[in-house]
């Protein structure tokens, strides 16, 4: 499932200027987005999961995997593919198990240390990142493109190069040896996210000479 995947677009609330987050995801998935995550950190649980639902609703619909961020229960409720986690929350492994193997987990890391340890636990797949800055971490300075090269040479799982990455900055971090990567608002945010999504999309793509 996530082998094939190399855009990977992460909905966030906060970068939606007020628009309708399954309105955005079907735009972001007609242009080619193979991996959707719906996060909110502010929301309550009921509101949430109302709209990891219609999420969960549109991505099997269009067999796009559907990743939900940090929040375990909503995730077993809407019959999400994977739960992702942050460097400071549950282990991969025991967020695996409370999950009953229900969920695949994918885990944020900010150091080649980290990564190791994701790999460790049984992550299914690694964000590599912040690799510049992003108002959507900004408390968690900017990696720089050496952990990407680091996670390149020895990182096997797959893994996302995550962080202020867009149409100018993409091919850093392709030259880096990233070959999959994970957008917020270079995707949402755009005026049109179907065509932002197309064009970040045409540089992942072998055919045209971009990303492998």
């Amino acid at each position: 499932m996530l082998e094939r995947c190399r855009l990977y677009v992460i909905v966030d609330r906060d970068a939606l200027a007020g628009r309708d987050p399954a309105a955005v995801a079907e735009q972001v998935i007609a242009g080619g987005a193979d991996l959707i995550q719906w996060r909110d950190k502010r929301a309550g649980e009921a509101d949430f999961l109302e709209t990891a639902r219609r999420l969960r609703a549109l991505t099997r619909e269009r067999k796009v995997p559907l990743v939900i961020n940090d929040r375990l229960e909503a995730a077993l409720e809407c019959g999400a593919d994977f739960l992702h986690v942050g460097h400071t929350d549950l282990p991969v492994s025991e967020a695996r198990r409370q999950a009953g193997g229900r969920l695949g987990v994918g885990r944020s890391t900010h150091s080649i240390e980290e990564a190791r340890q994701a790999v460790a636990e049984g992550a299914d797949y690694i964000g590599i990142g912040p690799v510049f800055a992003t108002p959507t971490k900004p408390d968690t300075p900017a990696v720089g493109l050496e952990l990407v090269r680091a996670a390149a040479r020895e990182i096997s799982v797959p893994w996302f190069a995550i962080g202020g990455i867009d149409r100018e900055k993409i091919a850093l971090v392709s030259s880096a040896g990233a070959t999959r990567v994970a957008v917020v608002r270079a995707v949402t945010a755009a005026a049109d996210p179907k065509a932002a999504a197309q064009a970040l999309k045409s540089l992942l793509n072998p055919a045209t000479g971009g990303m492998v």
